[in-house]
């Protein structure tokens, strides 16, 4: 059966040799198995093979990570957000993190109420503008270049000195709710 595209083959490991994010509770509920066993993993694998064999398709080949819907994907994505760790990997992470940076981003302009050409036309050493860098620094794994091209903080060094210059001042008394 294909999987080099799909998650299935981490259904049939054992949970410690898992990533932390795939919940197989719910796979396992859907077909009536009722423990993450050996042998629950083998009768899914059945399964499956009896339902690739009856469907008689040929290999699948998907473009993406995920198959389904626009809001499936963000759901998709919230999950890897939340159960994710810094040692998993792959497509999904990085696109759950880039999902979460942006929506921090937007969360932070829209409180100023910016739009992105308002962020074009700031100064690039613009105290709010920083002080949203920062934290996408702090709470996301995205890299100094894309946050100072989303913020439109010029080079990912001149961005890199302007946090350096917030950590040796400390908090500042105007920081707003970002």
């Amino acid at each position: 059966m294909p999987d080099r595209w799909s998650s299935y083959p981490l259904y049939l490991r054992e949970a410690s040799k898992r990533s932390r994010w795939l919940g197989v509770d719910r796979l396992l509920g859907e077909w009536s198995i009722p423990r993450d066993s050996q042998a629950g993993w083998e009768d899914l694998a059945g399964r499956m093979e009896a339902r690739h064999r009856a469907e008689g398709t040929g290999e699948y080949e998907p473009r993406e990570w995920c198959l389904g819907g626009e809001e499936f994907r963000r759901e998709l994505l919230a999950q890897v957000s939340e159960r994710a760790t810094p040692q998993d990997g792959g497509e999904e992470v990085r696109q759950s993190a880039r999902a979460k940076a942006q929506r921090i981003a937007q969360e932070a302009s829209d409180a100023l109420g910016w739009a992105a050409p308002d962020l074009q036309g700031r100064h690039k050493s613009a105290p709010q503008q920083v002080r949203i860098a920062a934290r996408l620094r702090r709470e996301t794994t995205m890299t100094l270049e894309w946050i100072a091209d989303r913020l439109c903080l010029g080079a990912a060094t001149h961005f890199a000195s302007l946090l350096q210059r917030q950590s040796q001042k400390g908090p500042s008394s105007e920081e707003t709710l970002f």
